[in-house]
This record gives structure tokens, C-alpha cells and sequence, in this order.
């Protein structure tokens, strides 16, 4: 289905309706394992993705389903806890619905954050990942069927999804902090299965450093109507094949736990220097 534009109003007008006034600046798309951070929000006030119009639930482990508004190192922020994917079942645009929404309510910047497996066998799982650019070509594009010109133009340039100047403050946020920082490219597979070894060494041909399973279609829509994109990977365990082991979610939502310190003093650090 196509959403229209009032549609989306629709869901940002339910949801100013309970914020009194507030206006958030800056979206935060917490992924598997790393929604603890929504939980930090001072002043906090939450709604449930089931009580907004035309939003649908989330049901991946780990995904609270819910926005969290409020005040974050100094900055009005709106926290996702938990995001949509293709694989539940959902659309693209549907997967994406909530970018728009939140660009409608104010933010301007996007902070999106994924658990995704490790595809270098150079580096190894516990690592954060900056994301310079990201892979999505083998499924269809959250902007297909008719384009909403109130959010942006019909053929968008996706040269700089993530933006340069948000990367380049995040490598000095995770110098000062003495976090070691990869930077790579995110490619994206639509699961739910993981991928098998064959996949992953083709990715890793076709320019992959870390694999997962959500991030690129917000990222598209957040692009294409005018945000600015800051993008981490945490990399919770090596692709499928590198090491002779069955993969499995427990495995994801630990790392979660474990990297819980280093993520968000890097992700509070960027945000009090936007």
C-alpha cells in the first residue's frame, strides 16, 4: 500500500496531542539489544507504537515497541525502542512509516543504531562500527509507488546518506573517549533466516563489512526528506561460516548487554556535540 501525506499527519497529529507542546530535534532508532538507552530519557513520556494511527507493532526480541520523548544529553529527542521490519511481514514504506512521522513532528537529525553480524574476518564481534554507506540493492525501495513531494523529490541522490560531518564527529566523540571505532559499509539482507556462508562470502566481495537484517530502508526515507543520518553498528557476532558455530538471537541480545557501557557513552557523546 502507499500511504498519503495525510496519513502521516494523522499519526504526528495523535502524537503532539501528547506532548505539550514538545518538540523533539533528533530521532534515535534503537535496535536489538540496544534499547536500554531510550530508557535514559529525562522528562520522559511514552507512547506505544499501537496507540498511534497507521503505526504497526514491533515483534522482534528485544524491541520494546514503543517512542520515548524527551530530553537526552541536553537535546529534544524522540527514541524509538524497538523498529519494524521487512521480515515481520511489513511493506518497506511500512517499515519506514516512522521516519516520516518524526520529520513531520521536528528532528531533523537521525541516529540509528543495529546489532548486525561481522562479516571481516579481521575484526571480531563486541566491536561498534561506524556506518559510512550502506548496501540495498536486491529488494525493493521504501520510496516505490507514488512520490510524496511534501517529503522530498521523485529520484533522490543516496551518494551521502550518512552525513559526512556527523561521521567525522563521531570519530572524535570515540577518540576522546578511547573507544576504538571500525567504520565500514552495512549490507543489508532481509531475513528472518541469517545468512549462509555462501551469502556472506559474497558480500564480503561485494564491498559488505557488516550484515543485518534493518536500518537501510529508515535510512532512505530519512535522506530523502531532508535529515541528516548518523549511523552505528554493534558487532554482535561473526557472519554465518566464519566460525564453525550455529547462529543464534540469544547471541545478539548478549552482546547487546556487553557493549552496553561503551555504546552509550559514544551515542551521549555525539548527541551533546550536535
Amino acid at each position: 500500500m502507499n500511504f498519503t501525506f495525510e496519513q502521516y499527519e494523522e499519526s504526528a497529529q495523535a502524537i503532539r496531542a501528547r506532548l505539550n507542546g514538545f518538540t523533539p530535534k533528533v530521532a534515535m532508532v534503537l535496535g536489538s539489544g540496544l534499547g536500554y538507552l531510550g530508557d535514559e530519557v529525562e522528562n520522559a513520556a511514552a507512547i506505544g507504537y499501537r496507540d498511534i494511527p497507521h503505526f504497526k507493532a514491533s515483534t522482534a526480541p528485544g524491541h520494546k515497541g514503543r517512542l520515548v520523548f524527551g530530553t537526552l544529553e541536553g537535546q529534544p529527542a524522540a527514541v524509538m525502542q524497538g523498529r519494524m521490519h521487512h521480515y515481520e511481514g511489513y511493506s518497506y514504506e511500512e517499515v519506514s512509516y516512522a521516519v516520516r512521522v518524526l520529520r513531520l513532528l521536528g528532528c531533523e537529525t537521525l541516529i540509528v543504531t543495529n546489532a548486525a553480524g561481522c562479516v571481516r574476518t579481521d575484526w571480531k564481534a563486541g566491536d561498534l562500527m561506524l556506518i559510512c554507506d550502506q548496501i540495498k540493492m536486491f529488494s525493493e525501495s521504501p520510496l516505490r509507488g507514488g512520490n510524496l513531494p511534501q517529503f522530498g523529490v521523485r529520484f533522490p541522490d543516496a551518494s551521502r546518506l550518512y552525513t559526512p560531518r556527523l561521521r567525522e564527529l563521531a570519530r572524535a566523540c570515540a577518540k576522546e573517549l578511547g573507544i576504538p571505532l571500525r567504520e565500514g559499509v552495512y549490507f543489508y539482507c532481509y531475513g528472518p533466516q541469517y545468512e549462509t556462508p555462501a551469502e556472506i562470502r559474497a558480500v564480503r566481495a561485494l564491498g559488505g563489512d557488516a550484515v543485518g537484517m534493518s536500518t537501510a530502508p529508515e535510512v532512505i526515507a530519512a535522506a530523502h526528506c531532508g535529515m541528516e543520518v548518523l549511523g552505528f553498528t554493534l558487532l554482535s557476532n561473526m557472519a554465518a561460516g566464519i566460525l564453525d558455530q550455529p547462529l543464534s538471537e540469544q547471541e545478539v541480545l548478549d552482546a547487546g548487554e556487553a557493549a552496553k557501557g561503551r555504546f552509550s557513552a559514544l551515542v551521549r557523546a555525539c548527541l551533546r556535540k550536535l
